[in-house]
């Protein structure tokens, strides 16, 4: 059963009072001793074991390199024993803010662990890093992490559900902030009053506007979330010192629903679990089998399946047009929609072809396959029969694509579409799918054998063999773990990968 709270903007003179505002809605809920249930530890253990997948696969980018860098450069605090940083020796410990930050960017770089879509977007998996960084600093074990863990994932998609923030052009990371902490809270036990204050604190703090992802995409999309985690860490910390953040956070006449979202007389519906619920909104989440935004998914499948199975369309000299008709949000954020030139650009950032679904329908059609790194080598988006086919690729929104995106019925909600292929010759193809193959209800959804060839497969060319296999066996055993266990949940690069890592200086 969950609880839906009727949120709305109080003037001052209302004085809402605490036990009404959403903020400590949500501390109570992260403050539920409730069990974990065996169906969500199994999907939390998962999600850990993608989030370590893509972290690996990123490991020597540069803007992970970077935020390593970074967090390196700080020493353990003097009151824990401090956090591992993916990659490194597990002896090589950091602050936890500062694991939070690091491996948050490791995770989130290449765009290819879970989602979930609603009103809102989000990537779920991004609670992982901050409350791990805790739960390694302060000496927790695995079921209090996997307690944590099923908080951060609740909350962020709760909010995910009701609250829509790229309407207003805020950046989705401002739901992630509240979850991160709620789930550290849980982690920690702390009160209800505690989590609270730490919740308003880091949704103050974690409001941005979505220009990171718009027009030339810039690494700071794989910190954005990276820095919301952190942000979590210190606004927990602050908090549990008796100190008090703005409030009525999201109700307030100055606050984030008056001036950032819909406005003074907006009022959303959020679902929260009832006192006693059990925590199973991870359920409802999706991973990734390609690199690429959620929304290219399906389209990835569906390209690689027509170019395996019609080999002439691979060649844009047989092509007149590609028209992907499709949801709003496709079409707008990563379709012709956007009206962003950078999207049809051969020198674009990956970053940018990332969330570009003309360029990303081209390359799996003729490539039959995505890679992580190769389908985004400059010289691949450069290739000229590709930019040409690629140059004939737009969107359209449909409104019934629109409508199944949005849909709360779980058997028909839909992140696809339909393609229509005018040859040359005036023949034409029609094609669609509603969702990705890897999806739960998609042609070959992913189960624990999945997550853990995914696993496989990234890390081999980082992870030694004895590592690949250390890690797996911990992450398996999550609940059993003890705190020392939970220590050592981490990812060690071969001896010298990291070396061959771009090392920049900056100020630290």
């Amino acid at each position: 059963m969950t609880i839906t709270h009727h949120v709305r903007v109080h003037r001052s003179d209302e004085n809402l009072a605490r036990e009404g505002q959403l903020a400590w809605h949500i501390a109570e809920v992260a403050a539920d001793p409730i069990a974990v249930e065996s169906e969500v530890v199994d999907m939390i253990i998962n999600r850990v074991i993608d989030n370590a997948s893509v972290a690996a696969a990123s490991l020597t980018r540069r803007p992970v390199s970077a935020a390593r860098q970074q967090a390196l450069d700080h020493a353990v605090s003097v009151s824990g024993a401090g956090a591992t940083v993916f990659g490194c020796a597990n002896e090589r410990r950091t602050s936890p803010e500062w694991a939070a930050w690091a491996n948050g960017v490791a995770v989130r770089e290449l765009d290819y662990h879970d989602t979930f879509l609603a009103a809102e977007y989000s990537h779920p998996g991004d609670n992982i890093p901050p409350i791990l960084a805790v739960a390694q600093h302060v000496g927790a074990d695995g079921a209090a992490l996997v307690r944590g863990i099923a908080t951060g994932y609740e909350i962020q998609m709760d909010l995910v559900r009701a609250i829509s923030l790229h309407k207003h052009k805020i950046d989705h990371v401002a739901h992630l902030g509240p979850s991160a902490a709620a789930g550290i809270g849980t982690l920690l036990g702390l009160p209800v009053e505690t989590i609270y204050q730490a919740v308003g604190q880091a949704l103050h703090t974690t409001t941005a506007t979505r220009q990171s992802r718009k027009g030339e995409i810039s690494t700071w999309k794989a910190h954005a979330p990276a820095f919301a985690g952190k942000m979590a860490v210190e606004a927990v910390d602050r908090a549990m010192r008796g100190e008090t953040s703005p409030s009525p956070i999201y109700e307030g006449e100055d606050g984030v629903i008056a001036w950032m979202l819909d406005g003074k007389d907006a009022a959303y519906d959020v679902p929260l679990p009832a006192p006693g619920e059990p925590k199973r909104a991870i359920l409802d989440s999706y991973t990734k089998e390609h690199s690429a935004e959620y929304q290219a998914q399906a389209w990835i499948d569906l390209a690689r399946k027509l170019g395996t199975e019609r080999p002439e369309l691979r060649d844009p000299a047989n092509i007149a047009s590609i028209v992907l008709h499709t949801s709003h949000h496709t079409h707008y954020v990563i379709g012709s929609g956007a009206n962003d030139p950078q999207k049809y650009d051969p020198q674009a950032s990956r970053e940018t072809l990332d969330h570009s679904i003309p360029y990303i329908f081209a390359v799996a059609l003729q490539d039959g396959a995505w890679h992580h790194v190769d389908s985004y080598l400059p010289e691949r988006a450069a290739r000229p029969d590709t930019v040409e086919l690629w140059r004939k690729i737009t969107t359209a929104e449909d409104a019934e694509w629109t409508r199944r995106y949005h849909s709360e019925d779980p058997d028909e909600k839909a992140f696809g579409g339909r393609v229509e292929i005018v040859l040359t010759d005036g023949t034409t193809v029609v094609d669609e799918i509603a969702v990705a193959d890897a999806h739960p209800l998609g042609a070959r959804p992913f189960a624990r054998e999945d997550y853990v060839r995914k696993f496989r497969l990234l890390a081999e060319p980082v992870l030694a063999p004895e590592e690949i296999e250390r890690f797996l066996d911990l992450a398996q055993r999550l609940p059993e773990l003890s705190a020392g266990e939970v220590g050592q949940l981490n990812i060690v690069a071969r001896i010298g990968i990291l070396a061959s890592a771009p090392a920049p200086k900056g100020l630290f």
